[in-house]
Parts: C-alpha cells; sequence; structure tokens
C-alpha cells in the first residue's frame, strides 16, 4: 500500500497538473472506485473547478469550487497524467485544458469519494507524521500499554506511516517491534521520532519505495527501496551489526527487525 512519501510524491508530481483545472468530464469504468455510487459522484464533480492538492496522512484532497474530493490508493492504486487508458483504469478526469488524469486500480480497492463539507474520515486522523513535532509525538503514545509497531500504524494516533516505515523507523531507534510504549524511556521514545522524521524525509527525497508496482504520476518509480535497512530483508545480514534479519508477525502484519540492534 502506498504510505505517506509515497503519496506525498504523487502529490507533489500531481499538483500542477491539477490545481486551477475544471473537470470538464469524470469516466467510472468501474462501479467500485465510487463506492458503488458513479452515478452522484460523477454528477457532483461535473463542472467542478479543483483549487489545490492536498494530502493528509495516505489520502489525497482536492478543495473543489463546490465541496471536496477525496482519493485513497489503497493497495494498488494510481493516479497518472494523461496516462494511457488500459483495462486497469477505472476512472478518467477530463480537464479543460486537454489533459487527462486516470486513477488505475488493478485490486479495485482505492476509492474517489466527493462531499460537501470536509471529509469526516481524513478529519478523524491522527495528525500527519511528516513534520510533527516531538512533543505531540510523545503526548500521542503518553500511556499506551500496546506495543510500539502496532501504534504506529494507528492512523488516528499518528497518520501515514505503514508497515515499511515503522520497520526502518524502528530499526533506526533501536528499539524492538513488540516492546511496550509505556516502557520505553522518554530518551528512547524522542529517538524513535527522529528516526520516522528522517525516514520520512528520505523516502519523499527519493521518490517513496516502488516495491511492486508504485509509480507518480507521470510514470516514475521511487527508490527508497534500495535503502530500506529492514523491510523486505528478511534473512540478509543487518547493515550495522550483520545479524541475519528475521520476520515475525505483529498484528497480523509482516515485521522485519534486527534482534541484535532492537532486543527487547
Amino acid at each position: 500500500m502506498p504510505e505517506l512519501p509515497e503519496v506525498e510524491t504523487v502529490r507533489r508530481s500531481l499538483a500542477e497538473h491539477v490545481a486551477g483545472r475544471r473537470i470538464e468530464a469524470v469516466y467510472f469504468f468501474s462501479p467500485l472506485a465510487a463506492g458503488k455510487k458513479p452515478g452522484p459522484v460523477t454528477r457532483a464533480l461535473t463542472g467542478r473547478r479543483i483549487l489545490r492538492l492536498e494530502r493528509k496522512g495516505k489520502y489525497l484532497v482536492f478543495p473543489l469550487d463546490q465541496g471536496w474530493m477525496t482519493v485513497h490508493l489503497r493497495m494498488t492504486g494510481k493516479l497518472l497524467i494523461d496516462g494511457p487508458k488500459t483495462k486497469w483504469t477505472r476512472v478518467e478526469f477530463a480537464f479543460d485544458d486537454g489533459h487527462a488524469l486516470m486513477f488505475e486500480d488493478p485490486r479495485q480497492f482505492g476509492r474517489v469519494v466527493w462531499s460537501r463539507e470536509y471529509p469526516a474520515d481524513v478529519a478523524a486522523l491522527g495528525p500527519d507524521a511528516l513534520g510533527l513535532d516531538a512533543a505531540e509525538f510523545l503526548a500521542r503514545l503518553a500511556g499506551r500499554r500496546g506495543a510500539l509497531k502496532p501504534l504506529l500504524l494507528n492512523q488516528r494516533i499518528v497518520c501515514g506511516i505503514g508497515n515499511i516505515y515503522a520497520d526502518e523507523a524502528l530499526h533506526r531507534a533501536g528499539i524492538h517491534p513488540l516492546s511496550l510504549a509505556v516502557k520505553v524511556s522518554r530518551a528512547r521514545l524522542l529517538r524513535l521520532h527522529e528516526a520516522v522524521q528522517e525516514v520520512l524525509a528520505e523516502a519523499v527525497e527519493l521518490g517513496g519505495s516502488s516495491i511492486s508496482d508504485y509509480v507518480d504520476a507521470e510514470g516514475r518509480r521511487g527508490w527508497f527501496q534500495t535503502k530500506h535497512r529492514v523491510y523486505g530483508r528478511t534473512g540478509e545480514p543487518c547493515l550495522a551489526c550483520g545479524t541475519p534479519i528475521r520476520r515475525i508477525t505483529v498484528g497480523q502484519r509482516g515485521t522485519h527487525f534486527c534482534p541484535r540492534c532492537q532486543h527487547r
């Protein structure tokens, strides 16, 4: 699933193409992309002008001259400016400048939603992880007895961090993914905050991680996967100490860590 760095990369590569554009027409080729309500969504979006493109967590938010459009890429969604129409194309947006935006989604978990007010599911998210200050980060974790890995993935606590970047940040901070937040010292939580910021910023700079078919809005792959220290490296030597990377399941998610650098 595209996480914060991938979605932010899409936003940056797409923003200049859509800001100020009027949506002349919308074509849904799969009703699932509109939550099985393509008719109302089509009518709501047709003729609307996109004011700008924002992001919160893993959501792309398009403020319109009337209402809001929200896109969640989920597992395999892509937004491609002037992309070709393929068998995976679920939505096409035709703009007033002659360009088009294609929403591709092989697994059909992604959604395009219109709402009259600011989208409630986005408003319900915790603060965005990118740029979150240390005091707020500590406050969001204070007193929580759960393991740190699932807490980092809880989008109502902090939004945008997914499986890849939780594993990478925990490794950089030297914290075991099953460590209970309430038992981790303030100093180590501050190091985790620093690691989260480092990992996310570096990943954005490199265009995200292209593990499978992720690309930005202009079809370019990301390169942060070449910098992964633990994610997807099961059995390979830790880049810090040489110990083989282990993979366990935490909260039904594959989790990668170094048993020596991240001992409990």
